[in-house]
Parts: C-alpha cells; structure tokens; sequence
C-alpha cells in the first residue's frame, strides 16, 4: 500500500519490513513479551528484552522465579520463541542471556 500524506510518500510498514526481512523493533518485541507476561507472572516470574540483535538473535533476561528455574528453558522456547517467531518469521532465535553465566551453586 502507499499513502501520500503532507506531500511525502508513506510505504506500509510491514509490507516493507517483510520485503526487507528487517528485524522487528523493541516496540514490536514488547508488545507480544506484553502477552506472555501475565502467564509469566502468575507463577512469580518475568521476561526482560536484552537487545534484538540483526543476525536475528533476540536477547532476554528470564527474571524473578524464571531465573534458574529447571522450566525456564522450556518456558524459553516452546513459550518466548514460538510466540516471537510466529509473528517475525525473521527471528531465528530467543536467547537467555542468564543462561550464558557459569553457576556455581554456592561452591
């Protein structure tokens, strides 16, 4: 679609994203972290967006009981990702930034 609006040519965003495979904005990440949020939240845990890196890399920070639960990977993809990916095919993978840190369990 094209609009004209105050003399300049508008092209529909998402057409254009999708002609690009632009990766999506951290506006548009949030607002379907937004739909997951509540589920997350009811079992005493959240999801930070990191960074949205354009290899098609996503990055976030599972928080609160999410962080270190056995579940959370799961939480992760079958959850984050799947939602992610359903709406921005250009998302190859969601990443847990936590995940990346060696755990020690207090020893």
């Amino acid at each position: 679609m094209i609009f004209v609006i105050e003399d300049k040519l508008w092209v529909d965003y998402i057409f254009l994203r999708r002609l690009n495979m632009a990766m999506p904005t951290r506006e548009e990440i949030e607002a379907v972290l937004d739909e997951i949020r509540p589920a997350l939240r009811f079992d005493g845990g959240d999801v930070e967006l990191v960074d949205v890196q354009e290899d098609g890399v996503v990055l976030v920070r599972m928080i609160g009981a999410c962080s270190g639960c056995g579940m959370s990977v799961l939480t992760l993809k079958a959850g984050i990702e799947r939602a992610l990916k359903s709406r921005f095919p250009e998302i190859k993978e969601v990443r847990d930034v936590n995940l990346d840190i060696p755990t020690t369990f207090g020893f």
